[in-house]
C-alpha cells in the first residue's frame, strides 16, 4: 500500500503553531494582537475573510459560541491543568471565582467577575483551539470597533441600551450599514449574543480589544496529573463498583444519547413532553410533531421526543428531573461529572441492571435478557473530549480497568464528499498529530446504521484525517487529503487510535509510520455524522447548526453503537458459561425479543 501523508498547505499552519507555542512559554502575558499576522497568513477555511476589512460574521458568531459571554470583559486569558497550577501562580482564589460556559464548547472556565479569565485545559489540542478562536475573535471585534466609530451608529446604541436594550427598525438597518453587513447577518448575532446584542454592540464601538494571554503549566506531566485526578474523581463516586475487575466497553459519545435509549424516560413521558409542546414551545416543534404522527413513524416519533426532552427537563421542574435522575440510579447508571479539573462527564452503566421492557424497540432485539442479567461488564462512557485529550484519558481507561472489551467512538466531523447529517465510517485515520497512519478493522459497515437513519446516508470504507484544530485548516491543505481520498476530517480518531495501539502493543505508539492495527484483540469501532462541509467556501459551523437534523445521524450511530455492545456480551456472557461448564439459559440460542 502506498503511504499517503500530504504535507502541502500545512507549512503556514505549523509557522502559526511554532509562533503561539513559543509565546506561550513567555513566564509573562503576551499579547494575542501578536499573533494576528500568523493567524491571517494560515488563510483559515473557517476565516474567510480574514485580510479584509469586511466582518466575517461566520466567524464572529462561531468564536462567539465557543467562548463564554464573560470574554466582553475579559483582558486576560490564564490557562491550565488543574487548580493548583493557578494556586501556585499566586491565584489562590480559583476556587470562588464563578463557572462560566461557553454553548459550543465545553470546557472548565471560570471568570474573576472583572476582567480575568480561567481556562482548564486538557491537552495540547485545548490550546490549538483556544488560541485561534480568540485570535480570530479580537480580529473580527477590531474590525467592527473602527466601522462602529461613526456618530449616528454610537448614538444609536446608546439610545437602545438606555431605553429597553432593543433596536428599532430604523435603528438595525442603520447599524447593518455601519457594519457591512446585512440584516439576515445582525440577526444572526443577535441570536448569538441574546439579551446582551445591544450591551455587546455598545462595549465593541467603545474600544478596541487587546486579550492578553498566560499558560501557567502545559507539561505532559500537568496533563498526565490531570487525567489521572479524572480517573480518581470518577472510581470515587462509585462506591463499591471497581472497575479494575469488571470488562469494560469504552464509549466517547455524548451525556444524552445512551441514557434516553437505555432508560425509556423520554416514552413514559410521551404525554407530558406533547402537553408542553402544545402549550409552551414554538410553532416550529409543534409543527413537526404533528408531521411526524400523520406519517406514523414510531422510530421519528422517538427521536423526537428526545430531541424535545432536553428543553422538557429544563423548563418543566425539578419533578422531572428528579424521576429521570431516579430511574437512571435503578438501572445502574451512574453520572460522574468532574468537578476538580477538565470538564469531562462520564457515565458508568451496569449492563447486569439495565431493564430491558424499558430500552429503546431498535436496541431491544439484540438484548437478551437472562445474558445481561448474568453480565459483570459496565459501559464507560465519556462526554466525547477535544482532540489529543481522547488520547489521555483512554491510556487512563486502559491502565485502569479489568478488561477492555470494546472501543466506540462517536463524534462530529467535517465531510469532503458528503452532506451534513451523513454518516461516515473510516477504515483508515491518518492522525496529524503523530504523523501516523493507522489501518484497523472497524467493526461497524453501513448496515449497521443505515436503518435507523431516515434522512441521510452512510459512507463507510472512508479515509478519514485527523487534524490539529479547526481553525488550522485551510483549502490548499484540505484539497490535498481530498486528492488522496481522505474525505472524514475531525480531531479524535487518530489519538484514540494511538491510545489503542499502546493497549495493544509492547510500545509507545510510533512516530510518521503506518501502524497496523488489525488484530487488536477488542472491538474497534468509529462513526462519524458531519456537521461541516469545508468545501464549500465561506460555509462553517457558524454557518448554522444541525438542530433537529442532527439527532437523526446521532441516534442512528448510538444505536448502532448498543447494538454491538449488547451482541458482544451475550456472545461473551454464553462463551463464558460453556468454558465454565455450566450450560445456562444465557448460553442457549435465543429468540429476538420482540418490539
Amino acid at each position: 500500500m502506498d503511504r499517503t501523508v500530504p504535507k502541502t498547505g500545512s507549512e503556514e499552519i505549523q509557522l502559526y503553531m511554532r509562533t503561539y507555542y513559543s509565546l506561550l512559554r513567555s513566564s509573562h502575558p503576551f499579547q494575542i494582537e501578536t499573533l494576528a499576522e500568523s493567524h491571517a497568513a494560515v488563510e483559515s477555511s473557517l476565516h474567510v475573510k480574514v485580510r479584509s476589512l469586511e466582518p466575517d460574521v461566520s466567524t464572529l458568531v462561531y468564536t462567539s459560541l465557543r467562548l463564554p459571554e464573560c470574554i466582553v470583559e475579559t483582558d486576560l486569558v490564564l490557562i491550565g491543568q488543574i487548580e493548583r497550577s493557578f494556586i501556585q501562580a499566586g491565584y489562590g482564589d480559583i476556587a470562588e471565582w464563578a463557572r462560566v460556559y461557553a454553548p459550543g464548547r465545553r470546557r472548565r472556565m471560570q471568570f474573576n467577575g472583572k476582567d480575568t479569565l480561567a481556562v482548564f485545559v486538557a491537552s495540547r489540542s485545548d490550546i490549538d483551539d483556544l488560541v485561534p478562536t480568540l485570535t480570530a475573535y479580537q480580529i473580527e471585534w477590531n474590525k467592527l470597533h473602527v466601522l462602529l466609530q461613526v456618530e449616528d451608529a454610537r448614538r444609536a446604541l446608546e439610545a437602545a441600551a438606555q431605553r429597553d436594550g432593543h433596536l428599532t427598525v430604523a435603528e438595525l438597518s442603520l447599524l447593518a450599514d455601519t457594519m457591512q453587513v446585512n440584516t439576515a447577518e445582525m440577526k444572526r448575532l443577535e441570536v448569538v449574543w441574546g439579551k446582551r446584542f445591544v450591551a455587546v454592540l455598545l462595549a465593541i464601538s467603545q474600544q478596541r480589544k487587546q486579550i492578553m494571554l498566560q499558560m501557567l503549566a502545559g507539561s505532559q506531566a500537568d496533563y498526565r496529573r490531570a487525567t489521572v485526578n479524572w480517573w480518581q474523581e470518577l472510581q470515587s463516586h462509585l462506591d463499591d463498583l471497581d472497575l479494575s475487575t469488571r470488562p469494560v466497553y469504552f464509549v466517547s459519545s455524548n451525556t444524552h444519547s445512551l441514557a434516553n435509549l437505555l432508560t425509556g424516560f423520554a416514552k413514559r413521558e410521551e404525554d407530558g413532553i406533547i402537553a408542553y409542546i402544545k402549550d409552551f414551545s414554538k410553532g416550529d416543534l409543534a409543527a413537526q410533531y404533528r408531521t411526524i404522527r400523520e406519517s406514523d413513524d414510531r422510530k421519528n416519533l422517538d427521536n423526537f421526543l428526545y430531541y424535545v426532552l432536553k428543553k422538557y427537563l429544563t423548563d418543566h421542574g425539578e419533578s422531572a428531573r428528579e424521576s429521570l435522575a431516579a430511574d437512571e440510579q435503578a438501572i445502574g447508571i451512574h453520572r460522574i461529572p468532574n468537578k476538580h479539573g477538565f470538564d469531562i462527564e462520564a457515565q458508568v452503566i451496569e449492563l447486569s441492571k439495565l431493564r430491558v421492557d424499558w430500552l429503546d424497540s431498535r436496541i431491544r432485539s439484540v438484548a437478551n435478557p437472562a445474558a445481561l442479567r448474568n453480565s459483570d461488564a459496565v459501559i464507560l462512557n465519556i462526554d466525547y473530549p477535544l482532540g489529543l485529550a481522547s488520547y489521555e484519558l483512554l491510556n487512563r481507561v486502559t491502565e485502569r480497568v479489568g478488561t477492555l472489551a470494546g472501543v466506540y467512538i462517536m463524534g462530529k466531523s467535517a465531510t469532503l464528499n458528503g452532506r451534513v447529517g451523513d454518516v461516515m465510517i473510516p477504515m483508515v485515520v491518518h492522525d496529524e498529530h503523530s504523523q501516523n497512519t493507522y489501518l484497523f478493522h472497524n467493526c461497524f459497515s453501513a448496515q449497521d446504521v443505515a436503518p435507523f437513519l431516515n434522512y441521510s446516508t452512510v459512507l463507510d470504507n472512508q479515509k478519514g484525517v485527523t487534524v490539529q484544530g479547526t481553525f488550522l485548516q485551510n483549502p490548499q491543505y484540505m484539497s490535498v487529503f481530498y486528492q488522496e481520498g481522505y474525505t472524514d476530517i475531525e480531531m479524535e480518531a487518530g489519538a484514540f487510535l494511538s491510545a489503542i495501539y499502546e493497549a495493544f502493543r509492547p510500545k509507545l505508539h510510533p512516530y510518521n509510520e503506518i501502524a497496523n492495527l488489525y488484530g487488536v484483540p477488542f472491538d474497534v469501532g468509529i462513526l462519524h455524522y458531519a456537521s461541516d462541509t469545508p468545501m464549500s467556501k465561506g460555509h462553517n459551523l457558524g454557518a448554522g447548526s444541525l438542530s433537529y437534523m442532527g439527532v437523526d445521524p446521532t441516534y442512528a450511530t448510538a444505536i448502532a453503537i448498543l447494538r454491538r455492545i449488547f451482541t458482544q456480551e451475550v456472545q461473551r456472557m454464553g462463551e463464558k458459561a460453556i468454558v465454565n461448564g455450566v450450560i445456562t439459559e444465557a448460553a442457549l440460542p435465543q429468540e429476538p425479543v420482540k418490539s
